[in-house]
């Protein structure tokens, strides 16, 4: 794992990686048909509650990660929704000026997070999370090299993710493939490719009509990203 060198790294950048997430996780409870409850479905509550300034929630998700663990070390849901909490600590550990702290739990969580999509490279409930906190991370680490490395590997996450779910994304909801194809558009551009960020907002334009990924994805094909937010406009209201 590499050393970070954590700068403004804050929770805000953390909260709003997790947020992005569940979101995404949508995409993957809905287009799943399975009967047993998914782990996922297990801790998600607990950990936005946690992520929204509940402690003893987030307390709890990150115990039933480790209790999990502690059976199965190779458990990647519960590898990859512990790294995401760790690194939604290190946030809070960089809010409060404790670098020390803030730098071992990110390592920490960006390592399980790393160990997970190793040992489930397919699972999207796997891949998702990983990618929006590493994008989240990216735009906050110091090392710019580093945090391109991460944008990079987030953006390869979204990928995979959308060419998993090509076969029956239409069966998905607007919001589902609104925040896919806004997240790749999003991290395209701030990657530097232009093309490839063009086509994602075309597809958005083309594919979401009458929504507001369509209104916005149109907004930044004529004005750039100036023109706003493009990811989570469905979403998060309360």
């Amino acid at each position: 794992m590499t050393v970070l060198k954590i700068g403004t790294f804050t929770l805000m950048a953390t909260l709003l990686a997790v947020l992005f997430a569940s979101m995404l996780f949508i995409t993957v409870s809905r287009a799943a048909d399975a009967t047993p409850p998914r782990f996922d479905d297990l801790v998600r509550a607990d950990f936005f509650a946690g992520f929204r300034g509940d402690a003893a929630r987030l307390q709890r998700g990150m115990e039933l990660c480790e209790t999990t663990l502690a059976a199965n070390p190779g458990h990647p849901e519960a590898l990859v929704w512990h790294g995401a909490g760790l690194m939604f600590l290190a946030g809070r550990a960089a809010a409060a000026q404790d670098p020390v702290t803030a730098r071992a739990r990110t390592q920490q969580g960006w390592a399980e997070m790393d160990r997970a999509l190793a040992i489930a490279p397919d699972a999207l409930g796997v891949m998702l999370v990983r990618a929006v906190t590493l994008s989240a991370a990216a735009s906050r680490l110091r090392d710019r090299e580093l945090a391109r490395t991460a944008l990079q590997s987030a953006v390869a996450g979204f990928e995979r993710a959308l060419t998993l779910q090509t076969p029956y994304l239409e069966q998905l909801s607007v919001h589902s493939r609104g925040e896919l194809l806004a997240g790749l558009a999003e991290g395209h551009s701030r990657l530097g490719d232009a093309g490839k960020a063009r086509g994602y907002l075309q597809r958005m334009v083309s594919e979401l009509p009458d929504s507001p990924y369509q209104a916005r994805a149109r907004a930044w094909l004529e004005d750039g990203a100036e023109s706003g937010q493009l990811t989570c406009l469905t979403c998060h209201r309360r």
